[in-house]
């Protein structure tokens, strides 16, 4: 299908080839996402949802909003030619909004809230679907791992005597992650119980309820109710918790080089946008708290 759509955006919509073959690699990029999401899908069955994700992970990435903007217009070409062909009979594109030029704060949960939910986990979880929602949380916010690293992490990757992790990014560059005391307790846990109940699972850390691979969709939705229990905010999903891993770093003293590679950014300036939510806090807090500024 995208082959044909090159052809037609050069033979009959006369783009240029700088603009076709970034289309046709922005498409294919996108392709290899929901491939690696879930297999199943295909192009007849993507929906608004996979779209979105699709976006969060670019923006997780590091990517502009200009550059983010620019791939979904190829994707909107793309289903529109679908549409045209009557491939498809529903646009998921049609109620697709890029995001904003001026990149707003990041949300993030606060410390206490977090602190709160963790500490729910002291008591011995009762069954495998919350030592496994126990561990996702705890790892995410120890860590600041994003979405699609934890998805691929392995055993091997995880190193207790040393205490690392070793991540796998973006175009295959790896890093490594420190943690503490507290994740390797629950990660052990974890995997004594998952082996207990799936002695022939799939290479891969995370295992599902039902044994498999645990998927894209699961893996948010745990998030999201693991965080509902504790804060209000509107998003409450696993790039949050990179978010709140990465302010809770810089309040309580990391220097941001530090925090930069841990995250895995390729540019300080964006790591530098927790700077200024934590600023943000702090200014808060003088408000609240200057005796001069109550007058």
């Amino acid at each position: 299908m995208l082959s044909a759509f090159v052809n037609y955006l050069r033979n009959e919509r006369n783009y240029s080839e700088q603009t076709i073959v970034y289309y046709e690699r922005a498409n294919r990029d996108f392709q290899e996402y929901f491939k690696f999401m879930d297999s199943t899908l295909s192009w007849t069955s993507i929906d608004k949802d996979v779209v979105r994700m699709w976006m969060e992970s670019l923006m997780d990435q590091g990517e502009t909003a200009g550059t983010v903007n620019k791939k979904l217009s190829a994707l909107r070409a793309f289903f529109r030619y679908l549409l045209r062909k009557k491939i498809i009979t529903v646009n998921p594109m049609a109620t697709i909004k890029g995001p904003k030029k001026e990149k707003p704060l990041p949300m993030f949960v606060r410390e206490s809230e977090m602190n709160r939910l963790l500490d729910t986990y002291n008591a011995e979880p009762s069954d495998y679907e919350q030592i496994l929602a126990r561990t996702i949380v705890l790892m995410l916010y120890e860590t600041g791992m994003r979405r699609a690293e934890f998805l691929g992490l392995k055993d091997k990757d995880i190193d207790f005597t040393s205490h690392q992790i070793k991540v796998t990014g973006k175009r295959d560059k790896q890093r490594i992650i420190p943690f503490g005391n507290e994740l390797e307790e629950a990660a052990r846990e974890y995997m004594r119980v998952r082996d207990e109940r799936f002695p022939s699972h799939p290479d891969s850390f995370l295992i599902s309820k039902r044994g498999n691979a645990l998927k894209e969709s699961a893996f948010g939705l745990i998030v999201k109710q693991q965080l509902s229990l504790v804060t209000s905010i509107k998003k409450r999903s696993p790039h949050v918790l990179r978010h709140s891993f990465a302010t809770a770093m810089l309040n309580n003293g990391a220097n941001i080089e530090s925090v930069q590679k841990i995250l895995g950014h390729q540019s300080l300036e964006t790591t530098q946008v927790y700077t200024h939510t934590t600023f943000e806090q702090l200014k808060k807090a003088y408000e609240k708290a200057h005796p001069r500024d109550k007058e």
